[in-house]
């Protein structure tokens, strides 16, 4: 019910603002929708470290699903707003890479090796 409501939110403030013309395209309402509800995943991500759910999603990976989604909407954005298709493609192309990255580097960690046991005498 949260993050449905935090949705209603994100959409009636972006209505409003398109009905002010603050956003001139409705096509960027809907990319801004997806950038915001992104940042309230995210932020969602932070709430579930500090109480995880037993069988729900980590928070990492709720925090890797808000990255994409903001990423996304904001490449719409940018592509709307008139940017070359392949710097819009090359920014989602980066984060992706960057979580990639982010979510390997705990593997490549080295575990310490465990002391061999002393002879007794």
């Amino acid at each position: 019910m949260l993050s449905f409501g935090a949705f209603l939110i994100i959409v009636a403030v972006l209505l409003v603002a398109y009905a002010a013309r603050i956003i001139i395209r409705p096509e960027e309402v809907v990319a801004f929708i997806i950038a915001l509800y992104g940042v309230w995943t995210m932020i969602l991500a932070g709430i579930r470290v500090r109480s995880p759910e037993k069988y729900g999603r980590g928070a990492y990976s709720t925090l890797v699903m808000g990255v994409i989604l903001t990423a996304l909407g904001g490449a719409w954005a940018l592509f709307i707003e008139g940017a070359n298709i392949f710097v819009t493609i090359a920014l989602i192309l980066v984060v992706i890479g960057i979580l990639a990255v982010a979510t390997a580097i705990p593997s490549f960690r080295q575990k310490p090796e465990p002391e061999p046991e002393q002879e007794q005498k």
